[in-house]
């Protein structure tokens, strides 16, 4: 491993995917009315309403990344946002409420998986349009440049899918025509949905893409965590710097279907076992015990984040419905006047 990666942050690292994988392991079975991966039953049917669009296997990619931000740093997600969301600081409680559509949620129950947002932390918001996140990106970074707020970036996380969408070309053509302090990572899981991207892809990809419009592009293992926090540090230092945009292209692999009840039976599965054997967590574990790590300290990481993810379940079930009322808030005026 880096030697110039510390100790503590090694371990930050490892205990942001931990936590990333216990909350959606948990919100999984939630979506399936099953019993979590801990024991607790979700009886009565499923309690996350709505799609459930699972980053599992992805977890070195926004744990890597964000351990770079400040709070004041802005963020825009995908509709498989999960971990981004986490590993930018917002309150995992909060989250799983709003995976619940309950008062107490981060959105107060109206977002949900595909829309949760947390401005507090910086984090504009997941959103279920593919490629959407890159111009809202794109426009929040160039407030950042209007209101010179020296240093401050906006990091745009997108899958590979969105590489073939309108608003991403449009989108790296004005971060570099005014050099806006934007990062682009994109997370090449290597699926479009249920259509492999790849045959779908004319090129070489993001990064050679990201280069043609003279963008400077670093591809990396995204299942290597270290690696990515290595590459994510580099390139994050150069867009405070006021280098412009910057893209990371991190190829890793999306294990779980489409959503939480897609069982992906179009997928190879020699394909899906070759990748289960690069998991970020199990390869981040393993480094780390090899460099001298002790085991139980690993393992209490675990247990801590099993049991605060246990315990956002209890207080998700226990807290209230939003008021009715509540669906007249939070809606933008057209200057038309009073509706219902």
């Amino acid at each position: 491993m880096d030697p110039e990666i510390s100790a503590p942050e090694r371990l930050a690292l490892y205990r942001t995917m931990v936590r990333i994988r216990a909350f959606e392991n948990a919100a999984e079975a939630a979506s399936q009315g099953g019993v979590s991966a801990y024991g607790q039953e979700a009886a009565g049917g499923a309690k996350v309403r709505g799609p459930l669009h699972l980053s599992t296997g992805q977890e070195a990619v926004p744990a890597g990344v964000c351990a770079h931000l400040q709070p004041t740093d802005y963020l825009t997600s995908t509709h498989r946002g999960h971990g981004h969301t986490l590993a930018k600081g917002a309150d995992l409680g909060r989250m799983m409420a709003e995976l619940f559509g309950k008062a107490t949620g981060c959105n107060g129950g109206k977002g949900g998986s595909m829309h949760i947002a947390d401005f507090s932390v910086g984090m504009l918001g997941a959103n279920g349009v593919v490629a959407a996140g890159l111009p809202i990106a794109v426009g929040a970074a160039h407030a950042q440049k209007i209101q010179k707020k020296k240093g401050a970036i906006t990091v745009c996380f997108f899958g590979d899918g969105a590489i073939n969408r309108g608003p991403f070309l449009e989108s790296l053509n004005w971060a570099r025509v005014h050099r806006l302090p934007v990062l682009f990572v994109c997370e090449d899981n290597r699926w479009s949905a249920t259509t492999a991207s790849a045959p779908m892809t004319a090129g070489d990809g993001a990064s050679a893409r990201a280069q043609a419009l003279a963008i400077a592009a670093v591809q990396v293992d995204g299942n290597d965590v270290f690696a990515v926090y290595r590459a994510a540090g580099e390139l994050v230092a150069q867009v405070r710097g006021g280098g412009g945009p910057r893209l990371l292209h991190a190829l890793t692999y999306r294990v779980k279907g489409h959503v939480s009840v897609d069982p992906a039976a179009y997928r190879d599965p020699a394909e899906l076992a070759a990748a289960l054997e690069t998991d970020p967590i199990a390869r981040a574990r393993a480094q780390l015990l090899a460099h001298g790590v002790d085991a139980e300290g690993l393992a209490a990481l675990e247990n801590a984040a099993h049991a605060e993810v246990e315990a956002a379940l209890a207080a998700a079930e226990a807290a209230p419905w939003p008021e009715a009322a509540a669906a007249f808030t939070d809606v933008q005026t057209t200057g038309a006047g009073p509706w219902r």
